[in-house]
C-alpha cells in the first residue's frame, strides 16, 4: 500500500469534506436559537458520527483526515469566522489521524476515539467567544440583539468551555459507535474490526 495520495483519495476527502461542512453549517443554523448556540459542538458531534465513520471505511493513508480538517477549517474561515478554525480543525484532525495510524487503520476502537477528537475541531468557531468574550458579545449584541446576548452570556465561562469540550468528546464517541453499528457491513467489507 502506497503512502502517497492517489486521485481517488483526494476525491474521497473532497466528497466527505462537503458532507461534513454541510452538516456543520446546518447545525450552525440552529444557533439562531440562543441556547442552542452554546450546544452547537454537541449537536455537530451527534450528527457527524455516521458520515465520519463511513469516511473511515475509505481511509487507509495518513493525512486523509488531516486534509479534511484543514479543508473544513479553511471553509469556516472563508465563511466569515476567524482564522482560529483553520488551526483547531487541522490540529484535531491531525491527532485523529495519529490515533487511526496507531490502530493501523483497522481498529474500530481507534476509529471511534478518532471521531471524538476530530469533532473537537468545531471549537475553532467557538473559542473566540470565550477568549475574546467582550468583543464578541458586543458583536453578537449588534447583530442578534440584547435578548439573545442575555441568554448566552451566563454560559460564556471557562468552566462551561471545559464542560462543552468533555461532553462534545463523549457525544462524538457515542455518535461514532452508532455509526459503527449502522455501517457494520461497510466496516466488514473494509476489513476494519
Amino acid at each position: 500500500m502506497s503512502e502517497r495520495f492517489e486521485v481517488k483519495d483526494l476525491i474521497t476527502v473532497g466528497i466527505f469534506s462537503v458532507i461534513m461542512i454541510v452538516l456543520v453549517f446546518v447545525c450552525g443554523m440552529l444557533g439562531y436559537v440562543p441556547i442552542l448556540m452554546i450546544g452547537l459542538p454537541i449537536i455537530a458531534a451527534l450528527v457527524c458520527g455516521i458520515p465520519y465513520m463511513l469516511f473511515l471505511t475509505r481511509v487507509n493513508k495518513f493525512g486523509m483526515v488531516t486534509l479534511m480538517g484543514l479543508i473544513l477549517g479553511i471553509i469556516m474561515f472563508l465563511s466569515g469566522h476567524t482564522w482560529i478554525p483553520i488551526i483547531v480543525f487541522t490540529l484535531c484532525a491531525f491527532v485523529a489521524d495519529l490515533i487511526l495510524k496507531m490502530g493501523n487503520y483497522s481498529s474500530i476502537k481507534h476509529s471511534i476515539v478518532s471521531h471524538g477528537v476530530f469533532i473537537l475541531g468545531v471549537f475553532g468557531n467557538m473559542l473566540p467567544f470565550f477568549i475574546l468574550r467582550d468583543y464578541f458579545v458586543e458583536s453578537i449584541r449588534a447583530s442578534m440583539g440584547s435578548d439573545y446576548v442575555n441568554v448566552i452570556l451566563p454560559f460564556l465561562t471557562n468552566e462551561m468551555l471545559i464542560v462543552l469540550i468533555i461532553v462534545t468528546f463523549i457525544v462524538g464517541i457515542c455518535s461514532a459507535y452508532v455509526g459503527k453499528i449502522v455501517l457494520k457491513k461497510h466496516f466488514e467489507k473494509a476489513g476494519i474490526a
